[in-house]
């Protein structure tokens, strides 16, 4: 079928809650993205930090084949080998709890949250400004923007935000607070760097008032930063994490993952999902974690995330660059979403903008130099376009 063909089935058949750019991709690999005409785009974007291993990775294709042509679903009433290794695996990598298995970040936050509420009953949630914990009514009562709360008011009750900063949070906790959920950096906000000194008063008042510090690492687990999970970057360790995206390698799988004072807090019957932790996405959770935690792959994130920064700064028009590993943003002195459609028409880059003035960047892990080099060059022509 044609674009202008697919334009006209969605705008016929489907609910209007994407503002789609006009390309058609139908194929993958690595770094790379193909649209129905054969043109190869440079892809910076990531499906927003799921591809982190880059489209189409052998090591998760061979997963996904062969357990789909074994065992595709038999629900969580019985047991799967993928799904109990996945577990074990995600425990022993990062707190040494237990996990519960969803499908979607905002499903992990829900899952935190009700974790959270029952360790506490009726405590109060606190989130900060610029926050982006998903748009389910939980996640999203924890999401303090006015734009995509205002329309589905009103929110659940119990939620809280403060300002960024360690006097406010400090002085929000107590002992009526169940949970202090924060994004070490957040993400759909345009990359934004929570210090580890906000960190570590988030993590001294949830100490000295019995509240539960939950990190929101769904965009920037993975690998994403430079570690596995953001947080072993801060010094600072939460009672518990949420992960997603990247964990499926490009299939759907969510996770909240526990310490060991909340490992056993839910209880049969307390919270549950269909499809969760099923043997395909679980396998490709398997495979993707193969990857992605090789130390050398990590420490080129970190190094090459430092090489496109510095490239950014050089570029016109930008006016600041922030982040960290191969999580980064820029501001622009420009329209970034002018920018961000024209990378991707006219350079085949895919960037996208977060705002007004940024853009976010988040390319594959496996990047190389090179292809950092010539998204930075393709980036430019689109800046000089523009300006």
């Amino acid at each position: 079928m044609s674009l202008a063909e697919l334009q006209t089935l969605e705008d016929s058949s489907v609910i209007h809650s994407y503002a789609r750019q006009p390309v058609e991709f139908v194929r993958g690999e690595g770094t790379r993205l193909w649209d129905v005409d054969g043109n190869e785009y440079l892809d910076f974007l990531c499906g927003i930090s799921v591809t982190n291993i880059g489209h189409c990775h052998p090591r998760v294709v061979a997963a996904v084949r062969e357990q789909a042509g074994r065992l595709m679903h038999v629900s969580n009433l019985f047991y799967t080998e993928p799904a109990m290794r996945l577990a074990a695996r995600l425990s022993k990598s990062s707190l040494g709890g237990k996990v519960f298995f969803c499908n979607s970040g905002a499903e992990a936050s829900e899952a935190a949250i009700k974790l959270a509420r029952k360790a506490r009953p009726a405590g109060e949630i606190i989130s900060v400004y610029g926050a982006f914990h998903g748009r389910t009514y939980g996640a999203l009562s924890a999401t303090p923007q006015e734009s995509k709360q205002a329309p589905f008011a009103p929110l659940v009750p119990g939620f809280r935000a403060v300002d960024p900063t360690p006097e406010a949070i400090v002085g929000a906790v107590d002992g009526h607070t169940a949970a202090v959920l924060l994004e070490p950096i957040q993400g759909e906000s345009g990359v934004n760097v929570l210090s580890d000194e906000v960190l570590r008063a988030a993590r001294g008042a949830c100490d000295e008032h019995g509240a539960a510090l939950i990190f929101d690492e769904v965009q920037t687990g993975m690998g994403r930063t430079g570690t596995l999970w953001a947080y072993e970057q801060t010094g600072v360790i939460p009672d518990a994490i949420t992960v997603a995206k990247a964990l499926g390698g490009g299939l759907p799988i969510g996770a909240l993952v526990t310490g060991p004072r909340l490992a056993d807090v839910l209880a049969p019957g307390d919270h549950g999902s269909t499809f969760a932790g099923g043997p395909v996405v679980a396998a490709a959770a398997l495979a993707a974690l193969d990857v992605t935690e090789d130390p050398t792959l990590l420490a080129d994130v970190r190094e090459l995330g430092q090489r496109l920064a510095a490239g950014l700064e050089a570029l016109p028009h930008i006016v600041s660059v922030r982040g960290r590993g191969l999580m980064l943003a820029c501001e622009l002195d420009v329209p970034a979403p002018v920018l961000a459609r024209r990378a991707l028409l006219d350079e085949r880059l895919i960037v996208n903008a977060t705002g007004p003035t940024t853009v976010r960047l988040l390319p594959p892990l496996i990047i190389s130099a090179t292809e950092i080099d010539d998204a930075l060059g393709r980036l430019r022509a689109a800046l000089i376009g523009q300006g």
